[in-house]
């Protein structure tokens, strides 16, 4: 029987099922939920509970629509939320990581939360679903840069869970359209190669950054939750040679967001 590390180089990923603790993944998609709601009371007036699914996704629907600039804001905060973070560098990830081959891991980009529906997506804006993609044009690390994804609810076709083509992250960096997540790659691609995975809380898939992926269709009413994290590996000699290149780059707005904020008193206000 394959090991691990065998089955990984072999087929470019792994879908591990139970990998993650469910309470763990619960606090995550808890909190992101709690922010939004927030949000959502200033922007609708609704209290919503968090834990009625059905009520919280119309609410965040309504948000979306009536404030979409704060709506954007919202979803980058959740992008820093202490238990999404907490993960990232959780024990259980990173001897995963080391398992398939990241001797030495690396986060490669700040973890990433998805919340997808068509829903959410303005003027036929594909955000929501993401067409066939290697994840190694947005980072250009270490060769074996791996990702690391789950839902943070139950995920299989419907609900649009990757879908994969197993063995690809061997064949080179394919042509694409651009280096942003929009980046499709423009390479013909044989449809009957892609493999659907599906999902239970708790699940997670394991990847080469170089594995040919696509979001599926989500045809349902509900969001998609899930988490993306991703990893470098600094002992891979191309990495090193290379001087570490970070293709990310994040930077502060050069001007006040909100302006004439804040006032002294309002300073003064706080720390009284």
């Amino acid at each position: 029987m394959a090991t691990l590390l065998e089955q990984f180089k072999k087929d470019g990923y792994l879908l591990l099922r139970n990998a993650l603790d469910k309470e763990v993944v619960n606090s995550i998609y808890r909190e992101a939920r709690a922010i939004f709601a927030m949000q959502i009371k200033r922007v609708t007036g609704r209290e919503v509970d968090i834990e009625d699914r059905d009520a919280f996704e119309s609410a965040m629907f309504e948000f979306f629509e009536k404030d979409f600039d704060a709506f954007v804001n919202t979803g980058k905060t959740v992008q820093h939320s202490v238990s999404l973070h907490r993960l990232g560098v959780d024990e259980k990830i990173i001897s995963l990581l080391k398992e398939v081959g990241v001797a030495l891991p690396v986060i490669g980009a700040r973890p990433a939360m998805q919340f997808n529906s068509r829903f959410l997506a303005k003027d036929g804006s594909k955000h929501w679903k993401l067409d066939a993609h290697q994840d190694w044009r947005t980072g250009q690390g270490s060769l074996d840069s791996t990702v690391v994804w789950f839902p943070m609810v139950t995920a299989g076709e419907e609900i649009g869970a990757l879908q994969v083509i197993p063995g690809s992250h061997t064949t080179g960096l394919l042509e694409a359209s651009t280096s942003g997540y929009q980046g499709g790659i423009t390479t013909t691609l044989r449809e009957e190669d892609f493999v659907q995975t599906d999902f239970e809380v708790g699940d997670l898939l394991i990847f080469s950054a170089f594995l040919v992926h696509r979001s599926g269709n989500n045809v349902t009413r509900n969001i998609r939750w899930s988490v993306q994290l991703r990893y470098n590996n600094l002992a891979e000699p191309t990495f090193i040679e290379r001087g570490y290149p970070m293709a990310y780059i994040y930077k502060p707005e050069a001007e006040l967001v909100t302006p004439n904020f804040p006032t002294a008193s309002q300073l003064k206000d706080l720390y009284a």
